[in-house]
């Protein structure tokens, strides 16, 4: 049993370690190979991350236009948390994300997109 408020997603882009490394520190996770879905449209996988309930962690930038269009549009989806890829380190996003995952709720993010690293 995880003791987290938030319960993340990760898409194909994210590396392993990160994946390793959030739940080494307890961090709900599962991941978009995990889930069957790696193959799938962006816009569908968003739409899958809010069914089970998740915020999607994503270094993918493509996300960022979906999400843009949704905010415009009025269509809901669950929140993202991206990072450019190499404008993070794989121990800076463990970090981040797990301060996130317990110190967070759902709500929080929905419809938003929010920006790592912290500073």
């Amino acid at each position: 049993m995880f003791a987290v408020s938030l319960a993340l997603y990760l898409d194909q882009h994210v590396p392993k370690a990160i994946r390793r490394g959030l739940r080494a520190k307890q961090v709900d996770v599962l991941s978009a190979f995990e889930d069957g879905t790696s193959e799938w449209d962006d816009d569908l996988l968003l739409d899958r991350v809010q069914q089970v309930g998740r915020v999607l962690f994503t270094q993918d930038e493509d996300f960022l236009v979906i999400a843009n269009q949704r905010q415009m549009r009025g269509i809901p989806f669950a929140g993202i948390l991206f990072a450019r890829q190499l404008g993070i380190s794989i121990q800076q996003a463990i970090r981040d994300l797990e301060m996130i995952a317990k110190v967070c709720d759902p709500s929080d993010f929905a419809n938003r997109v929010e920006f790592l690293p912290y500073q």
